[in-house]
């Protein structure tokens, strides 16, 4: 008797050999026990998806946005609109009765546009419709008259560089995808600098345009002059093409009168429900708070800062505390590079260990697919068990790689990430231009990608192992 406890007990070993003891003295579950495990909130994620999608909560991720939008407008980093953004979010966290809300003060960069104008003076008089883009350089008080060269891509430019030398470069560079065509935004500037230019125009970074231009940050380069740049209507840089390749002189007068001041203060926004049995451990829900200056910021990012607003508040109002803590923060200067994020990544980083999830929505708040994800085979396995609990909204996808600048930092460092997918057909349509207001929203939409939101988080915030790294 006592040799076949003692077989059992060896063979028992053997099966978790190498593997860490839980905080509370028994070994890791089986990925069959933790399906068992998820399996076990269908009836929660039902109740989220009912309250979210129909019930009391039904467009309320929309209404808020809606108010908060049409009260506040656009928020650039370093602005009032920013600063009365941030309060008006601390207030209404607390109202809704959230634990921990507070501001983290952070640095970021305060750039204004000024006065812009553009005309093109021969071959005729035509206005030229220009956003610029962030940290330009402005023209001179009296402006820049020059002639136009009209390029397709970075190496045309290079071979004409010697045409180049005193003009304004245009870029008419073909959209492929945001990824591969923002580029011409980053580095136009800096490439036609290069060339001996003395402005750039960049056509919109889109793939469909009504006379609409799109702002957006660009980079400068220490050993670079500096000339201004800003982004023009796709119907003027197509125009101006055509125009160029009949061989007809183009020329244009700018005027841009942005100024760069010194950082200013900012926060990042914070607000929590504190974890029953585990506090310290942190699922993180995030958008970020600040935009461009022009449109109302509703798209980017209000929907997902809004949703992940939205999260904390279906939790609480659903009677729920999961073991961990659901920590929503609400980023600033995304626009301008993460840089909210960053600072704080840096003050929190020493605590890594105790992130089991960073999640972010910055790519638009349309019909939700399911998420994209970034971790390890085995957390990337207990996700797609966990979407599958969003089949009653059909929302059950797991895409390889999350995306968000401000979760990037965390990723970076083999915290698992998580990003909303939806359908993202129109998002550069109204991306960083006068376009991006309320209307292009959804109230039912919205609904669908709060449920999806709230599900995915409470149950990894609840369930009793974090992640595998």
């Amino acid at each position: 008797m006592k040799y076949l406890f003692l077989v059992f007990l060896m063979n028992l070993l053997s099966q978790y050999a190498g593997k860490p003891l839980r905080r509370d003295g028994s070994y890791p579950k089986s990925f069959e026990d933790i399906k068992n495990e998820i399996a076990g909130y269908t009836d929660i994620a039902k109740a989220i998806i009912d309250l979210a999608v129909h019930g009391k909560a039904q467009n309320r991720s929309y209404e808020r946005l809606a108010v908060f939008a049409d009260t506040i407008g656009p928020r650039l980093s370093g602005s009032k609109n920013l600063d009365a953004a941030i309060k008006y979010m601390f207030s209404a966290l607390q109202k809704d009765g959230l634990e921990n809300v507070h501001l983290e003060p952070v640095k970021v960069p305060h750039w204004e546009r000024g006065e812009e104008f553009a005309m093109m003076l021969e071959p005729r008089n035509q206005s030229i419709a220009i956003l610029g883009l962030g940290n330009s350089v402005a023209t001179p008080p009296e402006g820049i008259t020059a002639e136009v060269i009209v390029v397709a891509s970075f190496d045309e430019l290079h071979k004409r560089a010697q045409e180049a030398k005193g003009k304004i470069v245009v870029y008419n560079e073909p959209f492929i995808s945001y990824g591969e065509t923002v580029q011409y935004r980053v580095r136009g500037a800096v490439e036609a600098a290069k060339v001996g230019a003395v402005a750039s125009l960049i056509r919109s970074i889109t793939s469909f345009s009504i006379h609409s231009p799109h702002t957006g940050g660009q980079s400068y380069q220490p050993d670079v002059p500096q000339i201004p740049t800003a982004c023009i209507s796709v119907e003027d840089a197509e125009m101006m093409s055509r125009m160029a390749f009949r061989g007809t002189k183009i020329v244009v007068h700018l005027k841009m009168g942005a100024k760069t001041y010194p950082d200013s203060p900012s926060f990042n926004t914070v607000a929590e429900i504190v974890g029953s049995k585990y506090p310290e451990q942190i699922v993180l829900v995030s958008g970020h708070l600040d935009s461009w200056d022009v449109g109302q910021g509703a798209m980017d990012d209000g929907g997902g800062a809004f949703i992940s607003w939205e999260a904390l508040s279906l939790i609480k109002d659903l009677g729920l505390r999961p073991k961990r803590t659901l920590r929503l923060v609400l980023w600033t200067g995304e626009e301008q590079g993460g840089i909210g994020a960053k600072q704080y990544y840096q003050l929190h980083k020493e605590n890594i260990s105790n992130f089991d999830i960073v999640m972010e929505s910055d790519e638009g708040t349309f019909k939700p697919s399911g998420l994209g994800f970034t971790g390890s085979a085995k957390a990337r396995e207990i996700v797609k068990e966990i979407m599958t609990l969003l089949l009653p909204i059909n929302a059950t996808d797991v895409y390889d790689n999350a995306d968000g600048t401000d979760i990037d930092y965390w990723m970076r460092d083999g915290v698992p990430g998580a990003s909303l997918h939806n359908d993202i057909s129109k998002y550069f349509w109204f991306h960083h231009s006068q376009g991006d207001m309320m209307t292009v929203q959804d109230p039912n939409q919205m609904n669908l990608c709060a449920a999806v939101w709230t599900v995915v988080s409470y149950v990894i915030a609840d369930m009793e192992e974090m992640l595998p790294r």
